[in-house]
C-alpha cells in the first residue's frame, strides 16, 4: 500500500506560505507595527505647544487662588480679632500680636479664649507669617492685618502686592 505523508498544515497569510508572502515581490516592503519617528516628533510638537499655550494659564489660575486664600484667611482672623475685642474691650496690640488669640496675654482679665484652634498662629498661603499692626496706620482701621503677598516683600497695608484687610 501507498502511504501519504502528512505535513502540518500552515495557516493561510504566513510568510512562510508561498502564495502570502510578499518577500518575492520586487520592491515590496514588510510593514513593521508601531510608529515612526515623524509620528512620535508630531505628537511631541503637538504636546508641546498644548503645554506652551495652558501651562501659564493654569500657573495664573494657582496664584489667583493663594490670593483669594490670603482674603479669605485675613476675613476669618478679622472676625477673630473682633471676637477678642467683645471679650476685653480692645484688640491685642502690636506686641502681644495675633498670639494673644491662643494663649492669654499678660495683663488681660477678661480673656475667654483660646480664640483659634491650634498652638501656632495661622500663616498666609506662601508660609509666611501675617503681619498684625494695633493701632492702625491707616485712616478709618482700629488695626492693620495683611499678607505680604506672594513676593514676601515688606511695603505695608497700602501697597499693591499686599493683602490687606478692609
Amino acid at each position: 500500500m501507498y502511504k501519504m505523508q502528512q505535513t502540518p498544515l500552515q495557516p493561510f497569510g504566513c510568510a512562510s506560505h508561498p502564495a502570502t508572502s510578499d518577500a518575492h515581490i520586487p520592491g515590496a516592503r514588510r510593514r513593521e507595527a508601531g510608529f515612526t519617528l515623524l509620528e512620535l516628533l508630531v505628537v511631541l510638537a503637538i504636546l508641546g505647544l498644548l503645554i506652551g499655550l495652558v501651562g501659564p494659564a493654569i500657573m495664573r489660575q494657582f496664584g489667583s487662588a493663594k490670593e483669594k486664600i490670603a482674603h479669605q484667611s485675613i476675613e476669618r482672623l478679622v472676625t477673630v480679632l473682633d471676637m477678642y475685642k467683645l471679650d476685653v474691650d480692645t484688640y491685642p496690640s502690636t506686641e502681644q500680636g495675633l498670639q494673644a488669640l491662643i494663649a492669654r496675654p499678660q495683663g488681660v482679665a477678661r480673656w475667654n479664649g483660646p480664640y483659634l484652634q491650634g498652638s501656632k498662629v495661622p500663616e498666609d498661603p506662601w508660609g509666611r507669617p501675617f503681619v498684625y499692626r494695633s493701632p492702625s496706620s491707616r485712616a478709618a482701621h482700629e488695626f492693620d492685618l495683611y499678607s505680604l503677598g506672594p513676593t514676601g516683600q515688606a511695603g505695608g497695608p497700602g501697597d499693591a502686592s499686599t493683602i490687606a484687610n478692609e
